[in-house]
């Protein structure tokens, strides 16, 4: 080895960093005051499944528009997602007035 590259190996070798692998950071633990009771959780939001089967229930219905807006899903995943209320036993009629498609339905028994 001729001087000039034994000290490009060592100088290269001096500017690595050690790791520490077997080492892991110490985990935070939580206070008492942190601890949440069940009463004081906030109630969980609808689901978009949820949302929609509000909408088209209601005594107006809903438009295709409406119901892109309130699950924010593409049309065609709105469309089938009114399929899986069917399934799930909701009664679905649509009417067209004026050109606007109107989706209603009546509750599952």
């Amino acid at each position: 080895m001729t001087k000039t590259s034994k000290k490009a190996s060592t100088a290269a070798s001096g500017k690595r960093k050690s790791t520490n692998a077997g080492e892991s950071m110490p985990k935070p633990t939580a206070g008492p005051d942190s601890q949440t009771t069940p009463t004081a959780e906030a109630p969980k939001a609808l689901s978009k499944q949820q949302q929609l089967a509000a909408l088209v229930v209601r005594n107006e219905g809903a438009t295709l528009d409406q119901m892109i807006a309130a699950t924010g899903w593409l049309p065609h995943t709105t469309r089938a997602a009114l399929t899986g209320l069917k399934n799930k036993g909701y009664v679905i009629s649509s009417d067209k007035v004026d050109g606007v498609r109107t989706y209603r339905a009546v509750a599952a028994q």
